[in-house]
């Protein structure tokens, strides 16, 4: 098939399929790739095969590489409906990195993606990209890591974040939501239903990390409200208002099946909002001052 601009979504979503097809076959162990959505390439082979009518969900999946020591680097990507006419959303995370080397690594990567003639197939070439050079940059995070030693620790900045959306129901991105706290240790909660708040503490790179995964790609109705950040030189475990993350749904309002009606009580979170010290939090949330 010749890509051209005017290929079609159809079209583009065959190709990755195929795509996919390829990088399974690289990846033969289940634990190396992980989807976003259990059901989600079934129901792009049912589009394209003309039995599910709506355009479906963007293909959004994470590779894992290993470094030379055995650690894994996560290449996430998220292909848009368009793609390959359109360049796919990369990016590169693995705990043997630091901020900068982070930096540094997509953005090579990125040139490198741009390099590559628009219409091809490209993360097979990405993942190989990954796999000859993740290690290079492992290593000179550790000889930066190992200089940083010499002069003694680097300052940790505790962050806070409150997050309010429209409304969050979806079961697949409410775990995606409490695995990714998880896994960058913060704590905190998710208010699911209408409206939606999420509260993150922890460090501020691993804040500020939870914050791109989980509006990554195209989350609407979504915003930061509001930032609070304390540089600490040792712990920041005292500095923490919650002790875990937790999901918090109070009595509602209104039909399920009737979302615009379906409203939390917000007096409820209002009193969990001062057990944790943080009713003044309500007033930036919404607008208005917060009552039981």
């Amino acid at each position: 098939m010749i890509i051209t601009m005017s290929t079609s979504v159809r079209e583009c979503l065959e190709l990755q399929l195929l795509e996919m097809e390829m990088i399974f076959s690289m990846f033969p162990n289940k634990e190396d790739i992980a989807i976003n959505g259990v059901n989600s390439l079934s129901i792009v082979r049912r589009y394209i095969e003309g039995t599910y009518e709506p355009l479906p969900s963007s293909i959004e999946f994470s590779v894992f590489v290993k470094t030379d020591d055995l650690k894994k680097a996560e290449l996430h990507v998220y292909l848009p409906h368009n793609y390959p006419t359109k360049e796919p959303q990369l990016f590169v995370r693995s705990s043997a990195l630091d901020k900068l080397q982070h930096n540094d690594l997509n953005k090579c990567l990125s040139t490198y993606i741009s390099s590559l003639d628009r219409g091809d197939l490209c993360i097979t070439n990405a993942i190989q990209w990954l796999t000859d050079n993740i290690s290079s940059y492992v290593e000179k995070s550790k000889h930066c890591n190992g200089n940083e030693a010499d002069t003694g620790k680097s300052p940790i900045t505790f962050h806070r974040m409150w997050i309010y959306s429209h409304h969050i129901y979806r079961q697949e991105l409410r775990k995606k939501i409490l695995d990714c706290a998880k896994r960058l240790n913060l704590t905190g909660f998710c208010l699911m239903g209408k409206p939606g708040v999420i509260c993150v503490e922890g460090d501020k790179e691993h804040c500020e990390e939870f914050w791109r995964d989980i509006r990554y790609p195209n989350w609407k109705h979504i915003s930061c409200k509001h930032t609070e950040s304390k540089d600490v030189s040792d712990s920041m475990e005292g500095l923490r208002l919650f002790q875990s993350f937790e999901e918090l749904s109070f009595e509602a309002h209104g039909a399920y099946g009737l979302r615009n009606d379906y409203h939390m009580d917000l007096g409820q979170f209002f009193d969990y909002l001062r057990k944790h010290q943080s009713d003044h939090i309500f007033q930036i949330l919404f607008g208005v001052e917060g009552k039981s």
